[in-house]
């Protein structure tokens, strides 16, 4: 086969090849890519350094049993991103054992999706005041807005990640920066 340098190679490219050759060092480029974005994501949400480790060795074994799975309909980082967020989501429903996850899909039609108007607000929120902002709410909250906003993910995009409707995505979008918005008065304008 023909060897290329690594930072040639696309994703799909480094898949292909492993799926073929089953090549530790094809999974390596892979892992080389993405381990301190998965890292970086499990820590985000479990707040934790030893668990997000343990996280991400699991995520990755959970990539490489399923990598020939892959059906390319979204981007691989799009599919890396889903697994860590549904690893990490169950991990807290196990470690914690309440209910973190509300349907947003029961009662949406009839409801308003658009936009509820600009982000001017929660762009204008000091960093280290939103980052306490965003530890306070939900983590499916936080997580839907890191993707929107940090990760520039596309409605799309997030709703392969949640398994959910585009419309169902924008609900909770919209639900998730009206939390965002409360919490913050309630912490910083009221006094």
């Amino acid at each position: 086969m023909n060897k290329q340098h690594p930072r040639t190679l696309t994703d799909n490219d480094v898949i292909d090849r492993f799926i073929e050759t089953q090549s530790q060092d094809d999974f390596g480029i892979l892992y080389s890519r993405y381990s301190n974005k998965v890292y970086s994501k499990c820590l985000s949400l479990l707040k934790n350094e030893v668990a997000a480790q343990d996280a991400t060795q699991e995520i990755f074994l959970k990539i490489f049993l399923n990598l020939a799975n892959f059906n390319r309909k979204s981007r691989f980082s799009t599919w890396v991103y889903s697994i860590t967020y549904n690893f990490c989501i169950d991990y807290l429903r196990r470690k914690k054992k309440e209910r973190m996850i509300v349907s947003d899909d029961q009662n949406v039609e009839g409801q308003d999706l658009e936009d509820d108007g600009d982000d001017k607000d929660l762009l204008e929120m000091e960093i280290d005041r939103l980052k306490t902002v965003l530890d306070l709410i939900p983590v499916e909250d936080k997580a839907v807005l890191l993707m929107k906003y940090r990760e520039e993910l596309s409605i799309r995009e997030i709703s392969h990640v949640f398994g959910k409707t585009e419309s169902a995505i924008k609900m909770k979008i919209k639900r998730a920066k009206s939390k965002t918005r409360t919490v913050y008065k309630n912490l910083y304008e009221t006094k």
